[in-house]
C-alpha cells in the first residue's frame, strides 16, 4: 500500500515536471524566435545635388596675321582683293558674336605722309571701291549679299561692295553663332583700288578682331 502511494506521488511529480519542462521549452523557443526577427527601427533619408559651374570662354581666336592687297596702278584704275581667315573656338553653347573694328584711330592706309582713304560704305550699305580707297567685305554680313568673292590682283575695278572698317570702340558684328564652335572660320576679303594719283609705297592699318561669348 505504502508503496502504491510512492509510486503515484512519483508519477505525479514526474508529470508535473514534464509539463513544467514543456513550458520552459516554449517559452524559450518563443524568446529566440523574436531574437532572430530583425528589430524593425525607423528610417529617414536626404538628397544632395552636386553642381560645378562651367564658365563660358573663348578657346582660340587666330587670323592669318597679315593680308597683302598690292596693285599696280594704271591712269583707269585697278582692284586687288584678298582674303584673311578668322578662326575661333568657343565651349559656349550660346555660341559667340565676332566683331571688327579699327585698331588705332586712322582708317586710312598710310605710308609715310601718304594715305589711301576708306571707302564711304558702311556694312550696312557697302559700296563699290571708288579709284584710291580701300575697305572690307564679308559674304552674308549686313548690306554684302551673298555675292561670291574670290581673290584677285591689279584688275578693272568692279561693283563689289565694301565697307570702311569702323572706328575702334565702334565694332561691326560680322557674324555670330547660337552654338559651342571647334575651330569655327569666317573669310574677311580686303579690297583697294587705285590709279596713277596713288604715290608708290607699302601702305598699311591694323585691324582688330572681337570674339566673345554670347
Amino acid at each position: 500500500m505504502g508503496t502504491q502511494n510512492i509510486n503515484t506521488v512519483t508519477m505525479n511529480q514526474v508529470g508535473q515536471f514534464l509539463t513544467t519542462g514543456k513550458a520552459a521549452l516554449l517559452i524559450a523557443l518563443a524568446v529566440l524566435a523574436a531574437i532572430a526577427v530583425p528589430f524593425a527601427a525607423d528610417a529617414a533619408t536626404t538628397t544632395t545635388t552636386v553642381s560645378s559651374s562651367i564658365g563660358s570662354t573663348i578657346g582660340l581666336l587666330s587670323s592669318s596675321g597679315t593680308v597683302s592687297i598690292d596693285a599696280t596702278p594704271t591712269a583707269g584704275g585697278v582692284q586687288t582683293i584678298a582674303s584673311d581667315t578668322v578662326t575661333v573656338s568657343t565651349n559656349n553653347t550660346a555660341g559667340y558674336t565676332l566683331q571688327i573694328a579699327e585698331t588705332g584711330a586712322s582708317s586710312a592706309l598710310v605710308s609715310g605722309g601718304n594715305s589711301i582713304a576708306a571707302t564711304s560704305g558702311t556694312q550696312a550699305s557697302p559700296v563699290a571701291l571708288a579709284a584710291n580707297t580701300w575697305g572690307y567685305r564679308v559674304v552674308g554680313a549686313g548690306g554684302f549679299g551673298a555675292t561670291a568673292t574670290s581673290a584677285v590682283s591689279n584688275v578693272a575695278i568692279s561693283a563689289l561692295t565694301f565697307a570702311a572698317v569702323p572706328a575702334t570702340g565702334a565694332p561691326n558684328t560680322i557674324k555670330t553663332t547660337s552654338t559651342t564652335a571647334s575651330n569655327d572660320t569666317t573669310t574677311v576679303w580686303y579690297g583697294v583700288a587705285v590709279n596713277t594719283a596713288t604715290p608708290s609705297g607699302t601702305y598699311t592699318n591694323s585691324v582688330t578682331y572681337t570674339a566673345t561669348a554670347n
